[in-house]
């Protein structure tokens, strides 16, 4: 079945940094627009090697295909499963200015496979970076959630976040994800897939 090649470690690093320069450059001043007239130096961007199906690195590679992608619009919890979904969301919230959603999201399901011995460290770095009050990355979380994750924070367990993170899921559930579905970086890139595989 035709589709993209990427390496699973390299999703969201960037390759070919002036094209990717010059793609968002173009995004910003064109808006919606640019992603149709420069969706290929876009997806350079968004998911690397996407054009040569190129194996940088010795991890195996996946295939992007038409019918991952349509799973991605079935739900948020779909579209999370999936390595490159995740990445190409993170992309989308980037340019909506609430990529620390995601961050966060991913932050903690990394923060639940922790060993015991590690998760004080952990606790500590996902709350300066994500829930203090002048965290950089700050979540939209209330007062009396922001509370006590920071006390769960001071005697962390596997469990700590797991509230924090439920209302930050449900926050892009509702409002970022349905406008993922329906933006032209999403729509173009499906139909480019689509249009491979039946070529």
């Amino acid at each position: 079945m035709p589709g993209f090649f990427f390496s699973h470690n390299n999703v969201t690093e960037l390759n070919g940094k002036e094209d990717c320069k010059l793609a968002e450059g173009k995004v910003h001043k064109k808006k919606q627009k640019a992603f149709g007239a420069d969706l290929k130096n876009y997806l350079k961007c968004v998911v690397p090697h996407i054009e040569y199906g190129i194996n940088t690195s010795n991890s195996r590679n996946v295939m992007l295909s038409a019918e991952e992608v349509i799973q991605w619009s079935q739900s948020l919890e779909k579209l999370l499963a999936s390595q490159s979904g995740q990445g190409i969301f993170r992309e989308f919230l980037k340019s909506e200015f609430s990529e620390e959603n995601i961050e966060f999201w991913l932050a903690c399901e990394d923060y639940k496979k922790t060993k015991s011995d590690h998760l004080h460290g952990k606790a500590e770095r996902i709350y300066k970076e994500f829930v203090q009050s002048d965290a950089i990355k700050q979540i939209n979380i209330d007062c009396q959630m922001r509370e006590a994750t920071a006390k769960k924070a001071q005697d962390p367990t596997h469990t700590s976040f797991d509230e924090a993170q439920k209302t930050v899921y449900i926050l892009m559930e509702r409002d970022s994800y349905p406008r993922f579905l329906k933006s032209k970086s999403y729509l173009n890139l499906l139909n480019q897939l689509q249009t491979n595989t039946s070529e």
